[in-house]
């Protein structure tokens, strides 16, 4: 029996509230086609948060940003989802007419846990989970600060990947959409490594309030030696950062192989140094 899968859509939603307002939501579960049988599911509400600069994920811990936790319903929380199908599933968001302004954070998740039990046997499927994550903004006086604090790409790596960083900091009441574009071009050939046709080099990254957020991109189609043009423009609320840097990967190998070359040339020079130096000793007067 294959194993029971399936996907949920869209992953996240971003949705605009008004205080008394009921909005109506929904999320799809998608069955797999690959299944042979279908699944029950079920559904619930977890608050959204982010912790520390990296943004490990924390869908336990409440704050004033998961109020939207105690406004959503589902309207199906459990039901079965048959084999290559799709199923709606409807939630709505009461929103309190006292409602904090601005950014509040929730998921809806969905696990699977089909058990099948006989008198003969018993066989239990294993647990699957995934999340949409809801971005609300409940209107009012919406704050929008934040900074750009870091924009770095490094310049000497033995091997890819390579690892390009940017740190940003959002002092607002609301979430806000940094946006990062990486390029990428081998100096030697003047080919543009990125953007490609798998990856545009443009990345739209959510900073959360009242967080500070540390970014990442890797870099790994690269060649194990060359020279490199890097650039990343980073555009967050209403501040822009460049940089531009040439960057060098060189292999131990080849560094290896430099250094011992080096070394024979100067040991070759010393050699002939000494061997004109005998021979200017044995000359006659």
């Amino acid at each position: 029996m294959e194993n029971n899968t399936f996907t949920i859509s869209p992953m996240n939603q971003q949705i605009f509230l008004y205080p008394g307002q009921v909005y109506e939501g929904y999320i799809n579960i998608n069955s797999s086609s690959a299944a042979d049988i279908g699944f029950k599911y079920q559904a619930a509400v977890t608050p959204y948060v982010v912790q520390g600069p990296e943004y490990s994920i924390d869908l336990y811990n409440e704050s004033d940003r998961n109020s939207i936790v105690h406004w959503i319903k589902i309207e199906e929380p459990v039901g079965i989802v048959e084999p290559n199908q799709s199923k709606s599933l409807k939630f709505t968001i009461t929103v309190p007419e006292n409602a904090p302004i601005g950014g509040q954070y929730a998921t809806i998740a969905v696990s699977s846990n089909n058990d099948t039990n006989s008198q003969e046997t018993a066989t239990v499927q294993s647990v699957f989970e995934i999340a949409s994550v809801i971005y609300a903004n409940v209107n009012g006086e919406i704050i929008h600060d934040g900074e750009i604090q870091e924009n770095q790409i490094p310049g000497f790596a033995f091997s890819a990947p390579i690892s390009i960083d940017a740190t940003l900091i959002n002092n607002g009441n609301t979430h806000e959409t940094a946006r990062i574009t990486i390029t990428v071009t081998d100096c030697f050939s003047d080919q543009e490594i990125i953007p490609n046709g798998k990856d545009n080099g443009i990345y739209d990254e959510f900073i959360m309030p009242g967080t500070t957020r540390h970014i990442t991109h890797e870099i790994s189609d690269l060649p194990s030696l060359g020279v490199f043009k890097i650039t990343q423009s980073i555009g967050y609320n209403t501040h822009n950062s460049y940089q531009e840097k040439i960057f060098i990967i060189c292999p131990v190998w080849f560094i290896a192989l430099i250094a011992i070359t080096v070394v024979a040339i100067i040991s070759t020079i010393i050699i002939l140094i000494k061997k004109h130096r005998r021979r200017k000793k044995i000359l006659p007067l």
